[in-house]
């Protein structure tokens, strides 16, 4: 091989990783807006039914894990390879941008174990929907 040859496809690499990366930023805005609509609903279910408030931290974590999912197997999808990685990391990403915009707008943030649960359930659901979405056509 040519160093012309090992440039050009270095080239092609990089281009690779850009598009693989906005993918991932892309899968995790979907995470995010399907998690906006959802909480939505919940809370007027909340607000408007006899819904007990005993069940605010399950469905908020069911709710995370099936967005994640979706947006993991969207942006793994159109990825197609290492979807594992791929799904940890819009999992990741997304817990991330909810960890740091709950820091600066609410004063009585705090991380326990609820947050451990949440950000496992985001890395675990984000692997698996990468794997989803890998292998669907």
């Amino acid at each position: 091989m040519s160093i012309s040859n090992i440039a050009s496809v270095k080239k092609i690499e990089d281009i690779s990783k850009d598009k693989s990366s906005i993918k991932i930023i892309k899968g995790t805005v979907i995470s995010i807006i399907l998690s906006l609509i959802l909480l939505t609903i919940y809370a007027a279910l909340l607000s408007y039914t006899s819904i007990s408030e005993s069940t605010i931290v399950p469905v908020i974590i069911t709710i995370t894990g099936i967005s994640i999912l979706i947006g993991s197997s969207i942006s793994s999808m159109h990825i197609k390879k290492q979807g594992m990685l791929n799904g940890a990391l819009v999992g990741l990403v997304y817990m991330l941008t909810i960890y740091i915009l709950s820091s600066i707008f609410l004063s009585s943030f705090e991380i326990n174990i609820n947050s451990i649960i949440m950000i496992s359930v985001g890395i675990v659901t984000g692997m698996i929907g990468g794997v989803i979405g890998v292998n669907m056509k």
